[in-house]
């Protein structure tokens, strides 16, 4: 089978216990997630679970459907890498004495559009928002170069490429049913 990078993504209402009701449905379905954001969005009262896992589409299908059944999400849905903008942010701690030495710092900032977020006499953190594949590189060439201290990743943010999100069109439908249905 061939499998490639999904990104899932589920509207629910701030509730406890909804995260981990959709990571069981991974966890059932022998899905690692890779990465997971979770924040709200841009409709109030909404949280937004950005969710990517790599699978095959038939299999993600039932899971996106699994999830959609659960009684606290609104909306469920997955999308390819090309359907979105999509982000991640990474942030980088560096020994001072030794960044300064690699002589062409300004270089590596350019290179990789990375910003300094703090420098002092121990350490220097750097920030670099992009893609997978460009904190990555970063990181290799900082780790054979420097040795990074400490790195982190986020989990991806991302945004249809389409007009409007998903969840406002089926917001929009349910609302103009609730209006027919009351006679308005």
């Amino acid at each position: 089978m061939n499998k490639k990078l999904y990104t899932v993504i589920v509207f629910s209402e701030n509730t406890v216990g909804t995260l981990n009701q959709i990571t069981i449905i991974f966890t059932r379905r022998q899905l690692n997630i890779e990465t997971l954001s979770v924040s709200p969005s841009a409709i109030e009262g909404i949280h937004k679970f950005t969710i990517t896992t790599f699978a095959d589409e038939h299999v993600i299908d039932r899971v996106v459907k699994q999830i959609d059944k659960r009684v606290d999400v609104l909306k469920a849905y997955y999308n390819t890498d090309e359907d979105l903008v999509h982000q991640e942010i990474a942030l980088y701690k560096l020994s001072t004495e030794l960044f300064l030495k690699m002589g062409s710092v300004e270089a590596l900032i350019r290179k990789y559009d990375a910003r300094v977020l703090e420098i002092n006499e121990t350490c220097v953190v750097l920030e670099k928002n992009g893609h997978y594949e460009e904190t990555q590189a970063l990181f290799r060439e900082l780790s054979s170069s420097v040795g990074v201290l400490q790195f982190i990743r986020s989990g991806r943010i991302a945004i249809t490429k389409s007009k409007v999100e998903r969840l406002s069109d089926m917001l929009a439908a349910m609302e103009k049913k609730l209006k027919y249905n009351h006679g308005e």
